[in-house]
């Protein structure tokens, strides 16, 4: 058993890949023990991913308000507290908080064979989000 006691900061989502304002809890990250990697994200009204996609694919668990999340092509779904949306690997999606309420949630990815766990991509449109 390994414990890792709580005293890690909290990060501002970065710009070239978030839209708005995110704040990022990091949980673990992929290391020798396990190729899991996970973050609790909260994002501000309006605030949102970038497009990405991940190798091994993501569960979201959304803890807190209401949400959108998109793949591409598809349509916006709103999401809420106790749901659970399983993202496929490789396929290009976005999430993030409604325009008027924020949300929260623990993303949850595998690092493939490289280590990697996301590949950003452009930002996601206002029109795409108002979809």
């Amino acid at each position: 058993m390994l414990l890792t006691t709580s005293g890690g900061q909290t990060a501002t989502g970065p710009a070239e890949c978030f839209t708005g304002t995110v704040y990022i809890d990091g949980i673990r990250n992929p290391d020798e023990q396990s190729a899991v990697g996970c973050a609790h994200v909260r994002f501000s009204p309006g605030a949102r991913t970038a497009w990405h996609s991940h190798p091994l694919g993501q569960t979201l668990y959304v803890t807190d308000g209401i949400g959108y999340v998109a793949r591409r092509g598809g349509d916006v779904q709103e999401i809420r507290p106790g749901d659970v949306v399983y993202i496929e690997p490789g396929e290009e999606h976005w999430h993030g908080a409604t325009g008027d309420r924020f949300m929260a949630h623990v993303a949850i990815q595998e690092a493939d064979e490289n280590g990697e766990v996301v590949t950003w991509l452009d930002h996601v449109s206002d029109a795409e989000y108002g979809a």
